[in-house]
């Protein structure tokens, strides 16, 4: 304050030229106008806004949740507070294990204003790029979640074959014909109707496996050791995931989603393709892929962090157990830190050898989701919330065959529960569900 009343007094002795002057009362009243503003300069320029955010249920501080100002993004401490050099009279709000929130902020001088989360647990079905596009499929899946416990659709926005379900605003998907067809003819509507109806939703986005991309621009390609497009067993073939276009490309897709409205970006095949000798961009030793798949998702994250979306990934459910990075690039300590959730696959056929004491999973899927996911715990130490697995509700295909019904079901989803994990999620490829396994009273996250 001492300095800036010195800057007045010169800045007036220079414009009086050391020479007294006589003030008309007009003259006086702009001097004491002028004062005024030029006191009240930096206090504009301190301006910030502090708040606090807590459970709505408990009242207990939530920490480390982020909260968006303007273009800002700050975290709360453990005490649950934030500050931000931004004032906004608007903010948005999330953190792992809640809903995500947006609501009119006023700052309050002397305590922090309040914003309570709710907590919220997904429970989910997924719905591919022809099943969010079919009527009867559609209804069939969000009046199944009207009768149970379902809460949440996994919808797919990037198909496994490329193919993005309503119209994009980005260019390169025009071109490489990932717009052939369309099934969502208004996403918009779609959207709103889903939010009315309280559903949670995430945007499937499958990244390296991308068989129009691939072949619209075969540089980017995976190639064979003989140099020509390499193709996995569907025929489908793959870019390389060292490739910043790529990267680009799908993170396009994830900011058009969160646009949408989609409360969360959920990436899959965010991976290597599995057999040795393939060519890429760089050699694909261990170490640069763990490097292509988390600076992928940093990125993405980086990119996306102002939307007030959760980000998550789909991982091999082996990737629970081994050590190094199951040699497609998912080294789970290397994924954890740029994920709000990690979304194991941990679907009881997809375990070919087992795990240590269960040779048979189909028969023991209990134990397959309980302790997969005790052992991702263990290795990460994250809190069981930051998990979220896949469960299946497919017939087996690689031990005896059996369908999966309302035993198999529930003994997954009591794993997941029992674990304490956010959630859990039903794949069937078909879109094809029934009440089997799952309980008919409404959650009430």
């Amino acid at each position: 304050m001492e300095k800036q009343v010195e800057h007045l007094r010169q800045y007036w002795q220079n414009h009086r030229g050391g020479r007294k002057m006589l003030m008309s009362k007009r003259q006086k009243a702009w001097m004491i106008l002028f004062v005024i503003l030029f006191l009240l300069i930096p206090v504009y320029g301190m301006a910030y806004t502090t708040g606090k955010v807590v459970d709505f249920f408990t009242g207990k501080p939530v920490k480390e949740a982020f909260v968006t100002l303007n273009n800002d993004v700050v975290v709360t401490d453990k005490n649950g507070i934030f500050t931000a050099s931004t004032p906004s009279s608007k903010l948005s709000v999330r953190a792992p294990g809640y809903r995500k929130t947006e609501q009119v902020f006023i700052p309050l001088n002397s305590t922090p204003q309040e914003v309570k989360l709710i907590p919220f647990t997904p429970k989910a079905l997924y719905l591919s790029f022809f099943g969010i596009g079919d009527r009867s499929l559609r209804e069939s899946a969000i009046r199944l979640m009207q009768e149970t416990e379902l809460n949440t659709l996994v919808i797919d926005v990037k198909g496994d074959r490329g193919m993005i379900p309503y119209k994009s605003s980005i260019p390169l998907a025009a071109e490489v014909g990932a717009q052939r067809t369309i099934t969502v003819k208004e996403m918009a509507p779609l959207m709103k109707s889903l939010k009315a109806k309280g559903i949670y939703t995430i945007a499937r986005i499958v990244v390296f496996k991308d068989n129009l991309l691939a072949q619209a621009r075969p540089d980017w390609a995976v190639k064979t050791p003989g140099g020509e497009i390499w193709r996995d067993r569907e025929n489908l073939a793959w870019v390389d995931p060292f490739n910043k276009q790529v990267w680009e490309y799908n993170i396009h897709i994830a900011l058009e989603a969160a646009q949408y409205g989609f409360d969360e970006i959920q990436f899959d095949y965010i991976r290597f393709p599995e057999p040795s000798g393939l060519r890429f961009s760089m050699p694909p030793t261990e170490e640069n892929r763990v490097n292509a798949v988390s600076g992928f998702l940093m990125e993405a994250r980086r990119r996306l962090i102002s939307y007030n979306v959760f980000l998550t990934a789909d991982i091999f459910g082996y990737v629970c157990w081994n050590l190094n990075d199951t040699k497609i690039g998912q080294r789970l300590e290397d994924l954890v830190t740029h994920l709000d959730y990690i979304c194991p696959m941990l679907y009881p056929s997809g375990f070919q050898y087992g795990i240590p004491g269960y040779r048979n999973p189909v028969a023991t899927p209990y134990e397959i989701i309980y302790l997969s996911l005790k052992r991702a715990q263990e290795r990460t130490n994250l809190p069981s919330h930051r998990f979220r697995p896949w469960l299946q509700a497919f017939r087996d295909y690689a031990f005896d065959g059996r369908f999966f019904n309302d035993q198999e079901i529930l003994a997954q989803v009591k794993a997941a529960e029992g674990f304490g994990s956010h959630g859990w999620m039903l794949w069937n490829p078909r879109n094809i569900y029934s009440m089997a396994g799952l309980k008919k009273e409404k959650p009430l996250g």
